[in-house]
């Protein structure tokens, strides 16, 4: 398939949970596949199933630096065993939410489990950019943006804009 069509805010289907992976099938890598192939054509450092319309409990990652190697991961039925209590805020951005830069708070470091292609459940500690993407990838799967943690006045104003910007879109 390739490179897929990311959802733009305020789509409701990225307000949805999304359901566990029962079992790691050729459907779901040829989905982490098209997932990996459109984190990297956006470009961008994650992507949620979910931006994609498809509300399964999936997420790709890769915060390797521009100068290093790729490191792609795909995390399956992720969970956050673990938060620090020392925070980082950081500006992020979304793919669902283009050209849209906040200062968000999140836990420095977490610890996550996830099931792998392989069928196999690993669990790692994550730190820095890899922390802060994991958190706001799990944040989708769970129907969570991460406009969320701005103020009323802010998301209404980004809706807005994001309304705007799917008509212009509609009339190209």
């Amino acid at each position: 398939m390739g490179v897929r069509s990311i959802l733009i805010h305020p789509d409701p289907r990225l307000r949805k949970v999304a359901a566990r992976v029962e079992a790691v099938d050729d459907g779901v890598r040829a989905l982490a596949e098209d997932m990996l192939a459109t984190m990297y054509d956006a470009p961008g450092i994650g992507l949620a199933a979910t931006q994609l319309g498809v509300m399964k409990q999936v997420f790709v990652m890769d915060c390797a630096g521009k100068e290093e190697e790729p490191q792609p991961m795909v995390l399956l039925n992720p969970e956050i065993l673990w938060r620090s209590e020392e925070t980082e805020t950081s500006e992020e951005g979304c793919l669902s939410i283009p050209e849209v830069y906040a200062d968000v708070t999140r836990a420095a470091r977490v610890g996550l489990r996830w099931l792998g292609l392989d069928g196999e459940i690993r669990e790692q500690e994550f730190g820095e950019r890899w922390a802060i993407c994991a958190q706001h990838e799990i944040d989708h799967l769970n129907g969570r943006l991460f406009i969320d943690y701005l103020s009323a006045v802010k998301r209404t104003m980004i809706t807005s804009r994001m309304k705007k910007l799917k008509r212009e879109k509609a009339r190209a």
